[in-house]
Protein backbone atom coordinates (compact mmCIF):
# COMPACT_ATOMS: atom_id res chain seq x y z
CA UNK A 1 0.00 0.00 0.00
CA UNK A 2 2.64 2.76 0.44
CA UNK A 3 4.72 1.56 -2.32
CA UNK A 4 1.69 2.58 -4.65
CA UNK A 5 0.84 5.22 -2.37
CA UNK A 6 4.54 6.27 -3.15
CA UNK A 7 3.92 5.52 -6.99
CA UNK A 8 1.13 8.09 -7.67
CA UNK A 9 2.83 10.56 -5.22
CA UNK A 10 5.95 10.53 -7.69
CA UNK A 11 3.38 9.95 -10.67
CA UNK A 12 1.63 13.36 -9.60
CA UNK A 13 5.25 15.19 -9.38
CA UNK A 14 6.74 14.29 -12.82
CA UNK A 15 3.40 14.61 -14.35
CA UNK A 16 2.72 18.07 -13.06
CA UNK A 17 6.45 19.13 -13.82
CA UNK A 18 6.05 17.73 -17.95
CA UNK A 19 3.24 21.17 -17.67
CA UNK A 20 4.32 24.38 -17.52
CA UNK A 21 2.07 27.50 -16.77
CA UNK A 22 2.33 30.44 -18.96
CA UNK A 23 1.23 33.74 -18.63
CA UNK A 24 1.61 37.00 -20.67
CA UNK A 25 -0.63 40.51 -21.13
CA UNK A 26 -2.82 38.71 -23.25
CA UNK A 27 -3.33 34.45 -22.60
CA UNK A 28 -2.42 32.27 -19.89
CA UNK A 29 -2.93 28.64 -19.37
CA UNK A 30 -0.85 25.24 -19.28
CA UNK A 31 1.88 23.92 -21.93
CA UNK A 32 2.68 20.69 -22.09
CA UNK A 33 5.10 19.29 -23.92
CA UNK A 34 5.13 22.69 -25.68
CA UNK A 35 1.07 22.21 -26.83
CA UNK A 36 -1.39 23.80 -24.92
CA UNK A 37 -3.82 21.94 -22.90
CA UNK A 38 -6.74 22.65 -20.49
CA UNK A 39 -8.55 26.00 -20.21
CA UNK A 40 -6.60 28.90 -21.33
CA UNK A 41 -7.95 32.56 -20.72
CA UNK A 42 -7.09 35.33 -23.56
CA UNK A 43 -6.96 39.04 -22.54
CA UNK A 44 -7.76 42.32 -24.54
CA UNK A 45 -7.22 45.58 -22.47
CA UNK A 46 -10.48 48.38 -22.69
CA UNK A 47 -9.74 52.07 -23.54
CA UNK A 48 -9.04 52.76 -19.76
CA UNK A 49 -6.37 50.05 -19.78
CA UNK A 50 -8.08 47.65 -18.13
CA UNK A 51 -7.41 43.90 -18.88
CA UNK A 52 -10.45 42.08 -19.59
CA UNK A 53 -10.72 38.03 -20.52
CA UNK A 54 -12.09 37.86 -24.20
CA UNK A 55 -12.20 34.10 -24.42
CA UNK A 56 -11.79 31.15 -22.23
CA UNK A 57 -11.14 28.38 -24.65
CA UNK A 58 -10.21 24.35 -23.38
CA UNK A 59 -7.04 23.49 -25.80
CA UNK A 60 -8.10 19.99 -24.60
CA UNK A 61 -11.58 19.54 -25.85
CA UNK A 62 -11.38 22.07 -28.26
CA UNK A 63 -14.73 23.90 -27.07
CA UNK A 64 -15.00 27.54 -26.33
CA UNK A 65 -16.07 27.94 -23.04
CA UNK A 66 -16.42 31.64 -22.64
CA UNK A 67 -16.66 34.84 -25.17
CA UNK A 68 -17.01 38.67 -24.35
CA UNK A 69 -20.23 39.49 -25.56
CA UNK A 70 -20.27 40.82 -29.27
CA UNK A 71 -22.49 43.37 -30.97
CA UNK A 72 -26.02 41.93 -31.75
CA UNK A 73 -26.39 42.28 -35.31
CA UNK A 74 -26.91 39.85 -38.11
CA UNK A 75 -24.31 37.81 -39.65
CA UNK A 76 -23.79 36.16 -43.09
CA UNK A 77 -24.93 32.09 -41.91
CA UNK A 78 -25.24 29.63 -45.09
CA UNK A 79 -28.46 27.70 -44.38
CA UNK A 80 -28.66 23.98 -45.50
CA UNK A 81 -30.07 24.48 -48.74
CA UNK A 82 -26.53 26.43 -49.67
CA UNK A 83 -27.91 29.82 -49.32
CA UNK A 84 -26.68 32.81 -48.07
CA UNK A 85 -29.02 34.47 -44.93
CA UNK A 86 -28.25 37.17 -42.62
CA UNK A 87 -29.22 35.92 -38.87
CA UNK A 88 -28.26 36.38 -35.16
CA UNK A 89 -25.48 34.04 -33.90
CA UNK A 90 -25.15 32.93 -30.35
CA UNK A 91 -21.64 33.74 -30.99
CA UNK A 92 -19.77 35.06 -34.38
CA UNK A 93 -16.87 33.21 -35.98
CA UNK A 94 -14.20 33.83 -32.97
CA UNK A 95 -9.85 33.09 -33.93
CA UNK A 96 -8.84 31.01 -30.87
CA UNK A 97 -7.12 33.67 -28.58
CA UNK A 98 -8.87 36.69 -29.68
CA UNK A 99 -7.61 39.45 -31.62
CA UNK A 100 -4.27 39.22 -29.48
CA UNK A 101 -3.43 35.70 -30.97
CA UNK A 102 -4.35 36.90 -34.42
CA UNK A 103 -2.13 40.41 -34.40
CA UNK A 104 1.12 38.11 -35.16
CA UNK A 105 0.04 37.45 -38.76
CA UNK A 106 -1.30 40.33 -38.93
CA UNK A 107 1.73 42.08 -38.25
CA UNK A 108 3.41 39.74 -41.25
CA UNK A 109 1.75 42.12 -43.69
CA UNK A 110 4.48 43.57 -46.20
CA UNK A 111 3.77 47.04 -47.53
CA UNK A 112 3.73 47.18 -51.60
CA UNK A 113 6.63 49.17 -53.19
CA UNK A 114 3.97 49.95 -56.21
CA UNK A 115 1.84 51.49 -53.21
CA UNK A 116 4.56 53.08 -51.45
CA UNK A 117 5.73 54.81 -55.04
CA UNK A 118 1.85 55.98 -55.53
CA UNK A 119 1.47 57.05 -51.68
CA UNK A 120 -1.68 54.21 -51.83
CA UNK A 121 -2.64 53.98 -48.20
CA UNK A 122 -6.69 53.05 -47.06
CA UNK A 123 -8.15 49.51 -45.56
CA UNK A 124 -8.76 46.33 -47.54
CA UNK A 125 -11.54 43.58 -46.35
CA UNK A 126 -11.00 40.14 -46.83
CA UNK A 127 -13.57 38.22 -46.80
CA UNK A 128 -13.47 34.60 -46.22
CA UNK A 129 -16.07 31.50 -45.14
CA UNK A 130 -15.93 29.98 -41.92
CA UNK A 131 -17.55 26.27 -41.80
CA UNK A 132 -18.63 23.99 -39.18
CA UNK A 133 -14.52 22.69 -38.27
CA UNK A 134 -13.24 26.02 -37.60
CA UNK A 135 -11.75 26.01 -41.82
CA UNK A 136 -11.32 28.93 -43.38
CA UNK A 137 -11.56 28.95 -47.44
CA UNK A 138 -13.10 31.20 -50.41
CA UNK A 139 -10.95 34.35 -49.18
CA UNK A 140 -11.60 37.15 -51.24
CA UNK A 141 -11.22 41.00 -51.53
CA UNK A 142 -14.24 42.59 -50.00
CA UNK A 143 -13.16 46.39 -50.48
CA UNK A 144 -9.60 46.91 -52.03
CA UNK A 145 -7.51 49.91 -52.55
CA UNK A 146 -5.21 48.40 -55.79
CA UNK A 147 -1.43 48.72 -56.12
CA UNK A 148 -0.92 45.47 -54.72
CA UNK A 149 -2.44 46.05 -51.54
CA UNK A 150 -5.36 43.64 -52.09
CA UNK A 151 -2.91 40.83 -53.05
CA UNK A 152 -1.27 41.18 -50.01
CA UNK A 153 -4.17 40.95 -47.89
CA UNK A 154 -5.38 38.22 -49.52
CA UNK A 155 -1.77 36.53 -48.94
CA UNK A 156 -2.42 37.41 -45.39
CA UNK A 157 -5.40 36.28 -44.84
CA UNK A 158 -4.57 32.69 -46.88
CA UNK A 159 -1.54 32.32 -44.44
CA UNK A 160 -3.34 32.55 -41.05
CA UNK A 161 -3.29 28.79 -39.35
CA UNK A 162 -7.45 27.41 -39.26
CA UNK A 163 -7.61 28.12 -35.46
CA UNK A 164 -10.93 29.41 -36.27
CA UNK A 165 -14.30 28.86 -34.01
CA UNK A 166 -17.22 28.54 -36.28
CA UNK A 167 -20.05 31.21 -35.21
CA UNK A 168 -23.17 28.89 -33.80
CA UNK A 169 -26.95 29.17 -33.98
CA UNK A 170 -28.12 27.53 -30.52
CA UNK A 171 -25.71 24.59 -29.88
CA UNK A 172 -25.03 23.94 -33.74
CA UNK A 173 -22.04 24.97 -35.64
CA UNK A 174 -22.93 26.89 -38.40
CA UNK A 175 -21.14 28.41 -41.68
CA UNK A 176 -20.47 31.65 -41.56
CA UNK A 177 -18.48 34.37 -43.54
CA UNK A 178 -15.93 36.58 -41.59
CA UNK A 179 -14.69 39.79 -42.70
CA UNK A 180 -10.94 40.80 -41.84
CA UNK A 181 -9.72 44.22 -42.05
CA UNK A 182 -5.84 45.08 -43.21
CA UNK A 183 -4.90 49.00 -42.69
CA UNK A 184 -2.27 50.21 -45.33
CA UNK A 185 -0.77 53.44 -43.90
CA UNK A 186 2.51 55.03 -44.45
CA UNK A 187 4.63 56.16 -41.61
CA UNK A 188 4.85 60.34 -41.36
CA UNK A 189 8.63 61.45 -42.08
Amino acid sequence: MKQLLLFSLVLICFSTQAQKLRKTDTASGLLDKGEKVGVWEYYAYTRDGSQVITQKYDHSTNKLLFFRPFDDVPYPVQTASGEWTRQRVTHPVFFVGGDAALAPYMSKLNYPPAAQAKNVQGRVVVSFVVDTLGRASNQQVLLGIGSGCDEEALRIARSIPNQWIPARVGSRAVVSKFELPFTFRLSQQ
